[in-house]
């Protein structure tokens, strides 16, 4: 286990990017259940990242995770892999000995959900009134999990062919609207969903007086966007969701540094980052949407190669989400947003019958 405090964010460029390529890259990659079957997870070592006031980031394997500690207890932002549940709560030891109260999850996803289980169980909630009455010790007996209620949908029906998530992972406190809000620590924390984006269950955390914005995979530095259209993504709401991000961010008057951004894979960043992705998602995107207008298939487009300049920052053509499935599904949404072709009118012979020279019909 290793802590770091890294510096000003040219800095943290400097220093992580040969980890965000080795350890964000393989997290991206070990996403699925099939990669985490094959992964060893006995020399994965979670580094903390202290990044501002009592937030901090584990690195580890899969998604990040976010800690958030202080008087009340800790905070915890999703939970990487089921088989890194004893590496990441020794991590929050070595952070803070209060109660765990809360996990959220950002989204669905194996590397995101993993350890909600053996985290939730080594915490204690807050309750009262009415619900330790009714239910007693139980009501604060393990930490609480928090996610938009589409994450329990999916996550309690789980699709054909695929391994039902234990109940005890499921979250116990579930919303519905754009956000939820709660005061931890003396401030305020605010869980917002993003429809259609990554999935349909996507939230990002943001910690306003700390200025931290936790995002799940609505941001990363180390592929190109997922878009899981199983479970509900969409291009246009992924790109809705980085501008929502930007909303929230505020650069320090260097253009670098001041609302620090904790992606769901790769390094620490800040709002220029999540600017470049953003624009280089709506590239991609709109170079597609016009390649669709002009009539190409599927294949012209690949070979077209709309993602062909930024390939070497995003592209992992051996990964588990390669630049031609990032085309795939863009091109499949921006097709069905063109609906079906309109039928060709007959040619039809002009008649001149009843027309004076130099009048219309």
């Amino acid at each position: 286990m290793h802590i770091g405090r890294f510096g000003p964010p040219r800095k943290i460029r400097a220093l992580a990017v040969g980890c965000a390529i080795a350890v964000g890259a393989a997290g991206a990659v070990a996403s699925r259940a099939v990669a985490q079957q094959q992964q060893n997870f006995d020399n994965v070592q979670e580094d903390i990242v202290h990044v501002r006031d009592g937030v901090y980031m584990l690195v580890g394997a899969g998604g990040n995770t976010t800690v958030m500690a202080g008087d009340d207890g800790v905070l915890v932002v999703d939970t990487q892999f089921a088989p890194l549940s004893t590496k990441i709560l020794n991590a929050i030891r070595s952070i803070s000995d209060k109660p765990i109260r809360y996990i959220v999850n950002t989204h669905m996803h194996a590397d995101h959900i993993g350890g909600n289980e053996a985290i939730s169980k080594a915490g204690r909630t807050r309750a009262g009134g009415n619900v330790v009455g009714d239910l007693g010790a139980a009501a604060t007996a393990t930490a609480a999990i928090i996610a938009h209620e589409n994450v329990l949908l999916r996550l309690s029906m789980a699709a054909p062919g695929q391994p039902q998530v234990p109940a005890a992972a499921w979250p116990t406190e579930t919303f519905a609207t754009r956000k939820q809000e709660m005061r931890f620590n003396g401030e305020a924390v605010q869980i917002i969903h993003e429809p259609h984006a990554h999935t349909d269950g996507d939230s990002l955390v943001f910690f306003r007086r700390s200025d931290v914005v936790s995002t799940g995979d609505l941001f990363t530095t180390v592929m190109y966007p997922y878009i899981d259209e199983a479970n509900g993504g969409t291009i246009n709401g992924y790109i809705d969701a980085l501008n929502a991000i930007l909303d929230i961010t505020i650069a320090s008057n260097v253009n670098e540094g001041g609302t620090m951004v904790i992606p769901g894979h790769g390094r620490l960043s800040d709002e220029q980052d999540v600017i470049e992705y953003r624009d280089m998602t709506t590239i991609v995107r709109d170079r597609i949407k016009e390649y669709v207008k002009r009539g190409m298939t599927l294949e012209q487009v690949k070979a077209a190669r709309p993602t062909l300049d930024f390939d070497p920052r995003y592209g992992t053509p051996n990964g588990f989400w390669t630049p031609a499935q990032f085309v795939e599904v863009i091109y499949k949404e921006m097709k069905e947003a063109q609906g079906p072709a309109r039928p060709q009118p007959k040619n039809q012979k002009s008649s001149r019958k009843g027309q004076t020279k130099g009048g219309g019909q």
